[in-house]
């Protein structure tokens, strides 16, 4: 995957360097040179210009980026300007980072529905999300289990769990599900799962597991 990361402070340079110990190839960019520098041995490419410049935005490969992520901090003028001029661009996916209610509600109007807020969410949550498809959230019990909130593949739809048998292929354990809701953001959580939970379309289900089991699963999902 290619991601470009506006902005490399403490927010934006773990997010750009998580990416790219993952493989992925990430451009960081950022208006102080010294920023720039710092990080450029940790990242695939790192770029300094002003992102409030759309002469110097245009220059970048925005169009072949899969995601565009805005990690400027505290100059909420230069987040605003900078995702202003991604929407103008066309960029495919852009994600935000908010440090007010104000700003959040700017960019819901301009919208932008995928935004970060920093005390919500770490730059290594955000890249673990990123780093699978249909991985809606992530908290990390250990180093090696975490807790993953992920879309239900359409592969499984309709089956139990029972017939699925993600504990016996994959290691992993299906802790519950959330059922779809029409008209509401928020959905209905289901329960502690059993063998004979049905998983259907729209569910989102909740995992304990590792990364790399459902990495596996996800594999054979596609």
């Amino acid at each position: 995957m290619k991601y470009i990361v506006f902005g490399l402070g403490n927010f934006g340079s773990s997010l750009s360097t998580t990416l790219t110990a993952m493989g992925h190839e990430v451009i960081g960019v950022d208006k102080r040179m010294e920023k720039v520098e710092l990080h450029k041995d940790d990242i695939t490419h790192t770029i300094c210009l002003d992102s409030t410049d759309i002469q110097a935005v245009s220059s970048l490969p925005i169009g072949d980026a899969d995601t565009v992520i805005v990690a400027i901090g505290e100059d909420e003028g230069a987040s605003i300007m900078t995702t202003a001029l991604l929407k103008q661009l066309h960029a495919k996916r852009i994600i935000g980072r908010a440090v007010s209610e104000l700003q959040t509600t700017v960019m819901q109007a301009m919208g932008i529905h995928e935004i970060s807020r920093p005390e919500q969410t770490s730059a290594v949550r955000l890249a673990k999300r990123l780093n699978f498809k249909g991985v809606v959230d992530s908290f990390e019990l250990s180093n090696k289990h975490n807790i993953i909130e992920l879309k239900c593949p359409p592969k499984y739809e309709g089956k139990t769990l029972k017939e699925v048998e993600f504990r016996k292929k994959y290691n992993i354990t299906v802790l519950t599900t959330i059922k779809e809701v029409k008209g509401k953001d928020e959905g209905k959580i289901s329960g502690v799962a059993t063998a004979d939970t049905l998983l259907e379309q729209g569910d989102t289900l909740i995992i304990f597991g590792s990364l790399n089991d459902l990495r596996d699963m996800l594999d054979d999902s596609e």
